[in-house]
């Protein structure tokens, strides 16, 4: 691929968030509301499309547990295949529980769920206690040591190099602003203000192309390639391309998310991935400026 920018996703491709983010999710509906999902269905609900933000994922799984007790007939595969087909997101995830379920266990569901302490709960166990106060502000609901502190790293210092060393180097990610700069700092990505993009920049989110032709505009790109993990992110690409039809955008799907192995690459290329790669390791190769 021919490209003089390529932007970044940070989770998932940067650092492996399974036992942090993902951890998170699980968790935090567990402490709230007593059940929860298995860390495996988190993935369904991200293929489903508009969970880019682990808040509202979270949210929505919350809203599957209590409405199973209430009568909800599906597992998490046609729950989040019901989501899909209603448009992802949370928005969804309530349509399909409300047409599912009477007026009074629709009632007793939504008394039950609560989105604000799931929230907190979420922030307490992913940042830790000391974090938390700094960030969040006020005393966390749990004490945690954090699962942000053992995100593993996937990037090579190799890898940074060769890509800021050639190209107009950008981040894209869900992440809200404080806990991207956390993640930059860890793998040595040094990315100035104006090329990047977090939670706390745009209301839209991902599959939203606002922000990557943004970016392409910040460095004057022709060609960009943007790396991520999810469909969603592949599906920024696209709609870039459509928004913006001027410049080349490139979807690059990486397998060291929530996606992998030969299923993973399938999903991707049925997507519109322009490529898959096992890691963002392998994508100086692949790249010409």
């Amino acid at each position: 691929m021919q490209v003089d920018t390529v932007v970044l996703d940070v989770d998932g491709v940067l650092v492996d968030v399974a036992d942090s983010y993902r951890r998170a999710i699980v968790e935090s509906v567990e402490r709230v509301h007593g059940d929860t999902i298995a860390k495996a269905d988190v993935q369904a609900f991200k293929d489903a499309g508009g969970f880019n933000n682990d808040w509202t994922l979270s949210d929505a799984a919350a809203l599957y547990v209590l409405a199973s007790r209430e009568g909800l007939a599906m597992d998490v595969g046609a729950y989040t295949d019901e989501i899909a087909k209603r448009g992802g997101g949370l928005d969804a995830a309530e349509a399909v529980v409300e047409s599912a379920l009477d007026g009074d266990a629709r009632e007793r569901v939504y008394d039950a769920w609560d989105p604000a302490e799931l929230r907190a709960v979420f922030q307490a166990l992913y940042l830790g206690s000391e974090r938390y106060a700094e960030i969040e502000g006020g005393t966390p609901p749990v004490d945690a040591s954090g699962f942000i502190a053992d995100e593993p790293v996937i990037v090579t210092p190799e890898t940074i190099d060769r890509l800021t060393g050639e190209y107009c180097v950008c981040v894209l990610t869900g992440r809200p602003e404080a806990e991207a700069e956390i993640a930059l700092a860890r793998v040595g990505l040094d990315v100035p203000a104006e090329r990047r993009f977090t939670m706390d920049d745009w209301e839209e989110g991902k599959p939203h192309p606002r922000a990557l032709v943004a970016l392409a505009e910040r460095c004057g790109a022709e060609s960009v390639a943007f790396a991520g993990d999810t469909l969603d992110d592949v599906e920024t690409a696209t709609n870039a391309a459509e928004a913006d039809p001027e410049r080349t955008y490139y979807g690059v799907g990486v397998l060291t998310g929530g996606l992998t192995g030969e299923e993973g690459r399938r999903k991707y290329e049925e997507a519109g991935a322009s490529i898959v790669v096992d890691s963002v390791n392998d994508l100086p190769d692949l790249l010409e400026g």
